[in-house]
C-alpha cells in the first residue's frame, strides 16, 4: 500500500490551487496556501481533511457558489483529477450537509457522480449518507442503470458496510439488507471492476450478516450470470474462512468424514523474524467422494497473553473414497505493516470444510 505522501502530498495542494485559480484568478486561497506547509504529519485521511477545510475556508458563500467553482475547475483545469478529488468531493458533500436543503444534497450526489471517474467519490459518498441514507439509496439506486462504469461501481462501492479509509455509517451496518438491491441490480455487470466491488461488499455484509449473504448469493446461483460463480466465491471468503455451513454447502463443500494426520512441524521453536513449516496427511475416510476446502488456522499469541486465530487459505481438493493427499506449507513470521506478532505460544491447524483439526503448539522466540 502506497504511503501517505505518495497519494496526498504538496504537489496535491499545488494542483488543488491551480485548479481553483482557472476559475478564481484573484483568490488569495490563504487557507489552500497554509494547508500546503501542514501535510507531511499527517495520515491519509487527516490530509483529506485538511484540504477539504481549507477549501471550504477558502470559497465562502452558499453550496450553489463552491458547486459553481468545482464544475467550473472540472470543465478548464487539466490538473483537476488524481487525489485532489478527495478533499474536493468531501468538501461538496460537506457544503450540501451543512445548507441542509433536498436541492443542496441531490445536487451534492449529482455531482459526486460526475467526478468520480477523476480519482473516486467513494469517500465523500459516505457524508451524505449518514445524513440521509434513504434519500442518498434512491438516488445511488439509479446510478446501478447508469452506462459510466465509474458511476456503477461508486454505486456498490461507496455503500461498502465497511470501506476501507473512510468513515463509519451507521445505516449501512445495522439495518439488515439495506443496500442489497444495490448488489442485486450489478452482480451482473459486464465490468469486472463493478463486479469486484459487489463482491468485497458482500464480503463486508458478512462480517454482520452471515445468513442474508448467503441466501443472497443462493438467489444469485440459482439464477447465475456467467461471472456469478467466481463473484459468489470472492463474496464468501470470509464466511469459508470462518467455516460457515451455508457458505460451505452453497460452494460445494459437503460435510465430510475425513482423517487428519498432523500437523507435523519442522520445529517447536521459531525465531522471531523467521519461518515454520509444515505437513499433514489427509485421508477420506467416507464412503463417498469428498470436494474439501482446505485452510490452515494460525493461533497468535496476544500481547495479554491470549490467542487470537488468523485463518489462511491453503488448497481445494477432491479425493475419492481412501484415497490420501499431503499438504505442506511454509509459513513466514517476518514483520509486517498490519500485523505485530508477539514472542510466546502459539499453534497452528488445519481447518476441513470448516472443522478444525486437532492443534500444534510452537514458541515464537523473542527479537
Amino acid at each position: 500500500m502506497p504511503f501517505a505522501d505518495e497519494l496526498i502530498n504538496d504537489r496535491t495542494a499545488q494542483s488543488l490551487i491551480l485548479a481553483v485559480h482557472t476559475v478564481l484568478p484573484s483568490a488569495e486561497l490563504p487557507s489552500l496556501q497554509a494547508a500546503e506547509q501542514q501535510l507531511a504529519p499527517l495520515a491519509l485521511r487527516q490530509r483529506a481533511d485538511l484540504l477539504r477545510d481549507a477549501l471550504l475556508a477558502d470559497i465562502p458563500g452558499d453550496y450553489a457558489e463552491l458547486a459553481r467553482v468545482v464544475r467550473a475547475a472540472k470543465d478548464s483545469a487539466p490538473v483537476f483529477a488524481g487525489w485532489l478529488i478527495w478533499p474536493v468531493t468531501s468538501a461538496v458533500a460537506t457544503k450540501a450537509v451543512t445548507e441542509d436543503t433536498a436541492d443542496a444534497f441531490d445536487d451534492a450526489m449529482a455531482l459526486l457522480a460526475e467526478l468520480t471517474g477523476r480519482l473516486t467519490s467513494e469517500f465523500a459518498l459516505r457524508v451524505l449518507l449518514r445524513h440521509d441514507v434513504d434519500r442518498g439509496l434512491g438516488i445511488v439506486a439509479g446510478w446501478t442503470l447508469s452506462p459510466d462504469t465509474d458511476v456503477r461501481r461508486l454505486a456498490s462501492e461507496g455503500t461498502r458496510p465497511y470501506l476501507p479509509w473512510s468513515t463509519r455509517v451507521p445505516d449501512l451496518i445495522a439495518r439488515p439488507g439495506l443496500t442489497v438491491p444495490v448488489l442485486d441490480a450489478l452482480y451482473g455487470d459486464e465490468s469486472e471492476y463493478v463486479r469486484r466491488s459487489v463482491a468485497n461488499h458482500l464480503n463486508d455484509l458478512s462480517r454482520d450478516h452471515a445468513d442474508l449473504v448467503v441466501a443472497t448469493a443462493r438467489r444469485w446461483s440459482d439464477a447465475p450470470a456467467p461471472t456469478t460463480g467466481p463473484l459468489v466465491r470472492h463474496g464468501l471468503r470470509t464466511l469459508v474462512k470462518r467455516g460457515h455451513p451455508g457458505a460451505l454447502e452453497l460452494l460445494g463443500f459437503a460435510p465430510a468424514t475425513v482423517e487428519v494426520d498432523g500437523p507435523v512441524l519442522d520445529r517447536v521453536r521459531v525465531a522471531f523474524g523467521g519461518s515454520i513449516r509444515f505437513t499433514a496427511v489427509i485421508r477420506n475416510a467416507g464412503a463417498e467422494e469428498a470436494r474439501l476446502a482446505i485452510d490452515y488456522v494460525v493461533h497468535h499469541n496476544k500481547a495479554n497473553g491470549s490467542q487470537s486465530a488468523k485463518t489462511f487459505k491453503l488448497t481445494t481438493r477432491t479425493l475419492g473414497p481412501g484415497e490420501a493427499m499431503e499438504v505442506t506449507r511454509e509459513h513466514s513470521f517476518r514483520p509486517i505493516t498490519t500485523r505485530r506478532y508477539h514472542p510466546g505460544a502459539h499453534a497452528i491447524a488445519l481447518q476441513i470444510n470448516g472443522v478444525a483439526s486437532a492443534r500444534a503448539e510452537f514458541e515464537l522466540q523473542a527479537p
